[in-house]
């Protein structure tokens, strides 16, 4: 005689285990560290996008140049203000000039550009790329035979570490002439003095250290700006969240960046 019991249902397939946070961070490491690897590699291959690299060029350089002109601008003044005070304790406002062209120089010029770049155009490479990977225009580029990390990656990547030294010693030369006019209608001082002051005070190894991390800090803000709109997450909401990770991101690892340039000059100007 046949049992009436009936047989029992098979039990769930188990979920498989999320790896722990250490691992994701590991992970995370290795895929940016795949990222940055493959933009070398690629980099130094043909086809060469130079038209591309221009027009890049273009939107990080001309289209940030008001925003950096009046940054910079104010920088210098803001800056020479807040100083005056402290020197004239002393008696020593005449030492304004040489202490402005040190401290922009060697900090205010490039971090200040770096820090507007990333948020202008860090953030408009990850939400470029971000919509793009939500669109699909990413995987129609591979269909057409098109290169897509050559052509959007690498492209902006050298645009910024190209154009953002540029950008800094025009932001360095604003910030002096804005300096000139405060000191200018305090102190009397002309611009000749001024300027000579100024070469005085700075450096061969201020102004190479100033080039070299602006290019760490461009290329910085082109490489973590196109990975996070590489790897953006489907929908409108990854977008935004890509923009936003492109900014606070970049502008961490300028900090970082400067923090450790500063130990590595300081080390060379005391040997």
């Amino acid at each position: 005689m046949l049992s009436d019991t009936k047989a029992s249902p098979a039990p769930p397939p188990e979920k498989p285990a999320e790896p722990g946070r250490l691992t994701r961070l590991f992970l995370s490491l290795a895929d940016v560290a795949s990222f940055v690897g493959r933009f070398f590699r690629e980099a130094f291959l043909p086809p060469y996008e130079f038209g591309e690299i221009v027009r890049q060029c273009y939107e990080v350089g001309y289209r940030s140049l008001l925003l950096i002109s009046t940054t910079g601008f104010i920088t210098g003044i803001v800056f020479t203000n807040q100083s005056r005070p402290s020197l004239s304790e002393f008696g020593a406002t005449s030492w304004l000039p040489s202490l402005i062209a040190i401290a922009i120089v060697r900090a205010l010029g490039p971090l200040v550009t770096a820090l507007i770049a990333a948020g202008k155009v860090g953030s408009s490479i990850g939400a470029e790329l971000g919509s793009m990977n939500v669109t699909e225009q990413i995987d129609a580029m591979e269909v057409s035979g098109t290169d897509p990390f050559k052509f959007l990656v690498v492209s902006r990547v050298l645009a910024t570490s190209f154009t953002i030294p540029i950008l800094t010693f025009y932001t360095i030369f604003v910030a002096l002439i804005g300096a000139f006019i405060n000191v200018n209608a305090n102190e009397q001082t002309s611009f000749p003095s001024f300027m000579q002051e100024v070469f005085g005070a700075v450096t061969f190894l201020d102004i190479f250290a100033s080039l070299f991390k602006s290019i760490f800090f461009g290329f910085t803000i082109g490489i973590v700006g196109c990975y996070k709109g590489f790897h953006s997450s489907k929908g409108t909401e990854g977008v935004g969240k890509a923009a936003n990770a492109a900014v606070v991101t970049s502008m961490f690892l300028i900090f970082i960046e400067e923090l450790l340039a500063l130990q590595i000059i300081s080390a060379l100007r005391g040997s």
